[in-house]
C-alpha cells in the first residue's frame, strides 16, 4: 500500500491535457462550451438556471482489491451529505470565509441523492461493487472500464458517475470536464479521501475532494488558472488570480499576483488545501455552474 497523500494533488488537468490530444472532438467541444459559457453569463440565462432545485441522481462505484477499499454505505452517505451542504451553503465551517468575501456565499441549488433506479428502472441503492485484482488505478481512466479491471459507467445523461477506489501516485481524486466521451464521463476519487468517516484519512476526511472534483465536472477550474507565473486564471470574475496553488491551512491573506491586500481565495474549494481549510464557491463559481448545467449537463436540469 502506498501512503496515504499528505498534500491535496489532482488529475483533472492531466486528464484534460490527455483528452485534447487524443479526443479531437473535445478540443472541438471545450471551445463551443467556452463560447456557450460566455454568453449564457453575459445574457443572465446562467444565472436563471437555478432558480429551482437540480437534483442530480448519483451512483457510487466502488472498485476495490482489500477489504478497507470496500468502503461501507455509511462512508458513501456521509459523502453525499456533505456535497448537500457544501453546494448548498449550509456547511457550518463557511464561518471561516474572510469578512471581504463573506457576501459571494450563496446556495448552488445544487443537491445530490443516491440513485434509487438502475440504468434498466429497477430499484437500487445507488451504489455498485466490483471486486478488482488491480492493486491501484491511475488517471487513465481504467477505473471507469470492466475491461481493465474497473467498472462500467451508468448513461452520463441520467446519473453522476463516482468511482471511488485506490489511486495509485498521490493522487485524492480526477474529474472530466465537460464535453468528453460518455463512456469516461464523471468523477473518481481515492476511497480514504471519500467521506467523513470509515477508512476516510485526514487532512482529507472532510469530504472536500468529491467537492473539488464535481467543481471540475461541472466546468470549474482551479483558482490559479494552472499556471504557475500569474499569466492565467479560472475565468471567473470575483476569484483572484492566484500564482499557484495553496496547500495545508494557509493563514489570511496570502498575497501573490499583487492581488494585495485580500490575496488568494485560498478557502475556496477550488483550491489544493487541506479540506478543513476549503469552505467556499464563491458567487461566479456558482454562475458558471449553472451555465454548465444550462448547457453541457442541461440533462439534469
Amino acid at each position: 500500500m502506498s501512503p496515504a497523500p499528505r498534500r491535496r494533488r489532482c488529475g483533472a488537468m492531466q486528464v484534460h491535457e490527455r483528452l485534447l490530444e487524443t479526443h479531437p472532438s473535445f478540443r472541438q467541444n471545450q471551445a463551443r462550451i467556452d463560447q456557450f459559457t460566455e454568453r449564457s453569463i453575459a445574457s443572465g440565462v446562467a444565472q436563471g438556471v437555478t432558480r429551482k432545485l437540480i437534483t442530480i441522481p448519483v451512483v457510487v462505484h466502488v472498485v476495490y482489491k482489500r477489504d478497507r477499499e470496500n468502503i461501507s454505505k455509511a462512508q458513501i452517505r456521509s459523502q453525499i451529505s456533505v456535497l448537500n451542504r457544501d453546494f448548498g451553503a449550509t456547511n457550518p465551517d463557511k464561518s471561516k470565509v474572510p469578512a471581504v468575501w463573506k457576501g459571494l456565499v450563496r446556495n448552488a441549488k445544487i443537491k445530490f441523492a443516491l440513485a434509487t433506479k438502475d440504468p434498466k428502472g429497477k430499484k437500487t441503492d445507488g451504489v455498485t461493487r466490483t471486486k478488482t485484482n488491480r492493486s491501484s488505478f491511475g488517471a487513465d481512466d481504467s477505473v471507469k472500464s470492466a475491461s481493465s479491471g474497473g467498472a462500467n459507467p451508468w448513461p452520463r445523461n441520467r446519473y453522476l458517475n463516482l468511482w471511488v477506489c485506490n489511486l495509485g501516485g498521490g493522487l485524492l481524486g480526477y474529474a472530466q470536464f465537460p464535453g468528453g466521451p460518455g463512456r469516461t464521463d464523471g468523477v473518481v476519487i481515492l476511497y480514504s479521501a471519500f467521506g467523513t468517516q470509515g477508512e476516510a484519512k485526514a487532512p482529507f476526511n472532510l469530504g472536500r475532494t468529491a467537492t473539488h472534483e464535481i467543481g471540475h465536472w461541472l466546468n470549474l477550474r482551479h483558482i490559479w488558472g494552472d499556471t504557475m507565473d500569474c499569466s492565467s486564471g479560472d475565468r471567473v470574475a470575483d476569484t483572484p488570480n492566484a500564482a499557484g496553488p495553496n496547500y495545508g491551512k494557509p493563514t489570511f491573506p496570502h498575497i501573490t499576483c499583487n492581488n494585495g491586500p485580500n490575496g488568494d481565495m485560498f478557502m475556496n474549494y477550488m483550491d489544493y488545501v487541506d479540506d478543513a481549510a476549503m469552505v467556499m464557491f464563491s458567487d461566479g463559481q456558482i454562475t458558471r455552474m449553472n451555465a454548465a448545467l444550462a448547457g453541457p449537463r442541461s440533462h439534469f436540469a
